[in-house]
């Protein structure tokens, strides 16, 4: 067996949280607690915040590094982006409607697998909210790495109905 194989553990693992570094810990929790459906669990003091949606201790912990800290460069190894997940085509809808009006730049994508907007927080990590699309009309259950445009019609169409 080679270095980088490994034989499967004897035991279950799950993702229980992202840990993330920002440089202004206020502004890391107005932007999570606005966007997304999280609240704020524990404090400790201007050095990290854990917030949850209700579930577990937290889903994201915020640590702060200073506004001085050097962004991660774009094309190195890292994290990609962390992925929050709703539970239908509206609430897709309305995080769009949210995000755009508050002047995010927001990149919509249908995976057929599901429909997915991406965007970065004020700290530039890249975050995804997407609505699972498999079990409805038309979705496919692999992706194929195929990926159809989303008008800003077609996401807000969903609110006027």
């Amino acid at each position: 067996m080679s270095s980088t194989q490994a034989t499967t553990p004897n035991y279950k693992t799950k993702i229980g949280h992202a840990h993330l570094k920002v440089r202004n810990l206020d502004q890391a929790i107005n932007f999570y607690t606005t966007f997304f459906d999280l609240h704020i669990i524990e404090r400790i003091g201007d050095h990290y915040a854990f917030l949850s949606g209700g579930e577990f201790h937290h889903e994201i912990a915020l640590q702060n590094v200073g506004s001085m800290a050097s962004a991660a460069p774009s094309h190195g190894v890292g994290l990609y982006h962390i992925a929050f997940e709703v539970p239908d085509k509206h609430s897709f809808a309305l995080a769009y409607q949210a995000l755009t009006e508050a002047g995010i730049s927001v990149g919509i994508v249908d995976h057929l697998i599901s429909w997915a907007m991406y965007f970065n927080d004020p700290d530039g990590n890249g975050l995804e909210i997407y609505w699972d699309t498999r079990h409805e009309p038309g979705g496919q259950q692999l992706w194929h790495g195929r990926n159809l445009p989303l008008s800003d019609d077609q996401v807000l169409g969903v609110l006027s109905k």
